[in-house]
């Protein structure tokens, strides 16, 4: 193969924020300063936003560009990409905040981030087992030292751990699975895998598809796979949960698409009752036990397993109209989400023995903070799908898709975990007006930057959902 520099253009990306990843360790070896490697971060991760607007404009006819075999890039590619690196972004905003009453050392936090952004963006990239693996456990490993990174503090070097050996235990399926595929089909190239005649000569490939689903429907936190969840969200700090809740998410839905919509039926025809059951376990699941939820943390931990059963309709639809409404879903979930879990980072910081995640602590924000609780609000109607925000929009493609390939079992699931989750979200806007023995935080503890983060999301979330079209036109660029 004749490598030369057009040849790696497409991973522009990803280099960029290597090269990010490697200047913030010679800064932290050089000299301990929290500032720098922040405004290297950020500077970092905005590059490669940049350069992926210039290989869009630089790409004409806009065919996948494969890269050594491993990597395919094309408009999907960047488009999730683009979520990623925005979620990374917000997510490094809100660590600056947060860490700012840490006493030990701040600095390595940024470093476990962009590698775990290097991670998601070969992860979403991938197109051979070799990279699926690579860019999963690239992802995966940094998260553990996140999670865990506040070690001192109520719950997080315990939440490490649990995450760190169920994950493992995943990436055991995954290996094992890809074995598997590998002993009957004799490759591991997903072209190779989508255009073998072999799949339909024995069963060894759809027990190995069945394994890498499963390890998937871990990373996802899909009932009955998601016991990890709320222990691990509650344990790790606010800004890092963000990154759970969106950045793995993203890049791991990204690889999903890849192998149930482009691999042959022969291997996932049978996959696809199972999906349906996951998808609506993970809707039930999800929604009842919110709704005992008193930690809001937890309750978004629940709420998010509740909003990948959403998402996963149109993955058992199917089709390339399935693909659009994956992506405007994901915009919208990754937007809702960044605001609600950096609420909660507005308020905490990480000095102090836990984050004020009880929904009790926001009882009378709105009149501590009305701006800040008027936008949580608003984030809260965004994820409870109420018309005028992002959230409806996505469930309104979600329920349309469904309407189209005549999911009716799941259409019914989503009607009814939208009606159940709308109580528990209701609860939480209830306590940030309530007038009750609110619990008596100082004004000047909540973080002004951070606070003003949550607004722009909030903003966000009725921008699209008043008016779509600009988000619907990027969608359809990029995608």
């Amino acid at each position: 193969m004749n490598l030369t520099f057009a040849t790696f253009l497409p991973m522009l990306p990803i280099i960029v924020v290597s090269i990010t990843t490697v200047l913030v360790m010679l800064a932290v070896a050089i000299k301990r300063n929290h500032s720098v490697s922040f405004w290297i971060t950020i500077f970092g991760l905005l590059a490669s936003l940049v350069s992926i607007h210039f290989l869009d404009a630089f790409s004409g006819d806009q065919t996948p560009t494969p890269v050594t075999g491993l990597l395919l890039f094309d408009r999907f590619v960047y488009f999730y990409s683009v979520l990623i690196i925005f979620a990374a972004l917000v997510c490094a905003l809100l660590l600056r905040n947060f860490m700012q009453t840490y006493n030990n050392n701040r600095e390595e936090i940024y470093m476990l981030l962009l590698i775990a952004v290097v991670g998601a963006l070969v992860l979403v990239a991938s197109s051979h087992m070799a990279s699926f693996f690579i860019g999963l456990e690239l992802l995966s490993v940094p998260v553990y030292g996140l999670v865990a990174y506040t070690c001192e503090r109520n719950r997080s070097l315990e939440a490490g751990i649990k995450y760190l050996v169920l994950s493992a235990a995943a990436s055991a399926f995954m290996l094992f699975g890809m074995a598997l595929i590998y002993a009957q089909i004799g490759t591991l190239s997903f072209v190779g895998i989508s255009k073998s005649t072999l799949v339909a000569d024995g069963y060894l490939a759809g027990f190995g598809m069945a394994m890498i689903a499963i390890a998937l429907c871990f990373k996802l936190s899909l009932a009955p796979f998601h016991l990890w969840t709320p222990d691990v969200y509650q344990g790790a700090s606010a800004p890092v949960g963000a990154l759970l809740a969106t950045v793995s998410k993203i890049a791991v839905i990204a690889m999903l698409i890849r192998l149930v919509l482009q691999a042959p039926a022969e291997l996932t025809h049978f996959l696809q009752p199972i999906l349906v059951v996951i998808a609506i376990a993970s809707i039930a699941v999800g929604n009842f036990l919110a709704l005992t939820q008193n930690n809001l943390k937890r309750l978004l931990a629940y709420s998010s397993i509740a909003h990948m059963g959403y998402l996963f309709i149109p993955i058992v639809a199917g089709g390339e109209v399935a693909v659009d409404t994956i992506n405007v879903y994901l915009l919208t979930y990754v937007v809702t989400t960044l605001g609600a879990f950096g609420a909660i980072s507005a308020l905490s910081k990480a000095g102090e023995a836990g984050d004020r995640e009880e929904i009790n602590d926001l009882r009378g924000l709105f009149w501590r903070n009305p701006y800040l609780a008027c936008a949580m609000a608003f984030i809260m109607l965004s994820l409870a799908g109420i018309p005028l925000t992002a959230g409806f929009i996505g469930k309104f493609y979600i329920f349309m898709t469904g309407v189209n390939t005549n999911s009716w079992v799941l259409l019914v699931a989503l009607i009814v975990g939208s009606g159940i989750g709308l109580y528990y979200y209701l609860r939480v806007m209830l306590s940030l007006f309530s007038k009750g023995d609110a619990t008596d935080h100082a004004e000047s503890s909540i973080s002004s930057s951070s606070s003003l983060l949550v607004i722009l999301m909030a903003v966000l979330v009725l921008w699209i959902g008043v008016y779509p079209q600009p988000a619907l036109e990027f969608i359809a660029s990029l995608g």
